[in-house]
């Protein structure tokens, strides 16, 4: 038996979104419910109070089982404070109320590293969703980003339409390409999304030509789906860049993504192999025909795709420089 202490693990429950979205009427049912709420002992984190209140006499079993604490402050998410909240009431799991105007890698980073993401929800009205997008990007984007279901309450059949639908799909999928999205009608009343994703480009065409408005969209579709790619050929706009610790007649091939805003904009780079790698100048905008490999590289440290170029050509840069979803 392993010497170290062992360190029970604390799922933890996430609901986010902003102030009247929904989260606490939404936590307020479930707990009411006997398919979540079956007597654990469960730590309640309220990070931010709305017009609704919990009702603990109306939760399922015996109310004393959840035990709901107040974070006012950011600076009480840290390891020692939320460690000492679970030994005070003894918790087997944690279900966490976030703060709309919280970034969530504040959380992350501040979670006790035994507490581990169960499950990640976030809620929005639909009636201010696009509002919000347009004033608050990089907030809408931050609780998008990583939840496992979005939904989108106080939707209404008759204007919702299906032109809605689709410009609130996309805002989702520049986020996250895999969660699921509900919209919700009333009480009982709810609709999956179904709308497709389709590439913007033919991946069964050899090679597969990117054009440079849909080059965040293929970065993000050949990281996400990296296996599908193995061994297909690419033509496709970028920039060289080079540095220490990169393989020999090796670069890094990419170009500036936007994801939100201005302020997240980071270079999104493929490790390239190239026999002439001398001949290319850092910095530089190339087109490259390349063949995709899947493999173990420890530049990623971990398998990713790696692209075996043919031919390096400099090029215009793209325009716009930077490329957006």
């Amino acid at each position: 038996m392993n010497s170290r202490e062992y360190v029970k693990e604390i799922p933890v429950y996430l609901f986010t979104g902003f102030l009247e979205s929904g989260k606490t009427t939404f936590i307020q049912e479930v707990l009411e419910g006997s398919d979540f709420n079956n007597g654990e002992k469960s730590l309640l984190l309220v990070c931010e109070e709305g017009e609704v209140e919990y009702d603990p006499s109306s939760f399922n079993g015996d109310p004393k089982n959840i035990d709901i604490e107040i974070i006012d402050s950011e600076e009480d998410i840290n390891p020692d404070y939320l460690d000492a909240l679970i030994s005070k009431h003894n918790s087997e799991r944690v279900i966490i109320e976030y703060n709309g105007m919280w970034l969530l890698e504040k959380l992350f980073t501040g979670m006790p590293e035994n507490w581990i993401v169960y499950q990640e929800m976030t809620f929005s009205d639909a009636t201010t969703f696009l509002t919000f997008n347009q004033n608050m990007r990089q907030q809408v984007f931050d609780k998008l980003k990583t939840a496992d279901l979005v939904v989108f309450n106080r939707c209404d059949r008759e204007t919702f339409t299906e032109d809605i639908k689709i410009e609130f799909h996309k805002i989702v999928r520049v986020a996250n390409k895999k969660n699921q999205i509900i919209y919700e009608y009333g009480p009982n009343d709810t609709e999956p999304d179904t709308i497709e994703d389709p590439l913007p480009f033919d991946i069964e065409a050899n090679p597969i030509a990117i054009k440079e408005e849909d080059f965040a969209e293929w970065y993000r579709d050949v990281n996400d789906e990296a296996e599908k790619y193995d061994g297909k050929r690419v033509v496709v706009k970028g920039r060289v860049a080079k540095g220490p610790g990169l393989p020999e007649r090796s670069f890094v091939f990419g170009r500036h993504v936007m994801t939100c805003c201005a302020a997240d904009i980071q270079f999104a780079g493929l490790l390239a192999v190239y026999e002439r790698t001398n001949n290319v100048k850092h910095g530089g905008w190339v087109d490259i025909d390349a063949i995709i490999k899947v493999e173990e590289t420890p530049v990623y440290g971990e398998a990713g795709p790696v692209l075996y170029c043919e031919s390096v050509k400099a090029s215009l840069p793209a325009d716009p420089e930077v490329a957006t979803f």
